[in-house]
């Protein structure tokens, strides 16, 4: 992998983590289209999906310092609550995590037509979330915040949007359009960093070299920065744009990026 590459796979890795239209799905779209390997790669793997949790943590800084010196207090306040939202969230997805990883990632190297068909679905969820308009809430409840776990741990299939997924759940539900945006991006943090620190502990296992592969610390820091720089662009526009109410524009973006992927994986 050179330079370019890695900037190009850093900058849609960092806009896709947080738009509705699947990280996973246009990063399997890249590496077909242009014959990039990321995805084989550990070592590019782990950097730019730490580098989109750090997006997270300067975009969200506010917010993760409420939760903690809430959490400080030592006792049952808005900020615990909301921490204990957060780890019923991670349930449904760390169940995937330990007892389907493997079956997950057959699913991964299966093509594109599974990517273009888990696009029309995004696309399905976020339109039918724009035209819903239940009563909303002002907070999140635990029975919620397991439902959009759910969501989550669906979006495990390659081309359906995590966000997006989260995000169009938690509007069907009712609930607040701000709030939603920003738990949907600090329940994601928990299972990446998981991820990562199980990927570095391979890293430990079998070796940093045998796992480098053929990237430079140069390119992946390349590849670094740009999902670092994009994830934070696309993080704070994302957040205003779940305010609006604008995530019909992104059902019809997945709905012809779908089509054109199946018609693609066929050709």
């Amino acid at each position: 992998m050179n330079w370019f590459e890695a900037l190009w796979l850093g900058i849609i890795q960092g806009l896709t983590e947080y738009l509705p239209v699947s990280s996973s799905g246009h990063l399997t779209i890249a590496s077909t289209l242009f014959g990039i390997e990321a995805e084989e790669n550990l070592a590019f793997t782990i950097a730019v999906h730490v580098a989109t949790i750090l997006s997270t943590l300067v975009i969200l800084w506010k917010e993760i310092a409420w939760i903690f010196k809430g959490l400080f207090q030592f006792k049952v306040n808005d900020e615990t609550r909301y921490v204990f939202n957060i780890l019923i969230s991670m349930i449904p997805v760390g169940i995937v995590g330990l007892f389907f990883k493997d079956y997950v990632e057959q699913i991964f190297g299966s093509g594109l037509a599974i990517v273009g068909s888990m696009l029309l679905v995004t696309a399905l969820l976020l339109t039918f979330s724009y035209y819903a308009k239940p009563r909303q809430k002002e907070n999140i409840s635990l029975k919620d915040a397991f439902i959009i776990g759910l969501a989550q741990a669906v979006a495990v299939m390659p081309g359906l949007s995590r966000s997006g997924s989260t995000i169009a759940t938690g509007l069907i539900l009712g609930n607040n359009k701000a709030k939603l945006a920003q738990f949907s991006f600090l329940m994601v943090i928990p299972p990446i960093l998981g991820e990562a620190l199980l990927d570095t502990m391979k890293m430990v296992k079998y070796g940093a070299a045998s796992v480098m592969g053929d990237i430079s610390l140069g390119v992946l820091a390349v590849g670094f920065v740009a999902a670092f720089v994009s994830g934070c662009v696309a993080c704070k526009w994302m957040i205003n744009i779940v305010k609006r109410g604008k995530l019909i524009y992104f059902a019809i973006y997945c709905a012809i990026a779908g089509i054109v992927t199946l018609i693609c994986s066929f050709c």
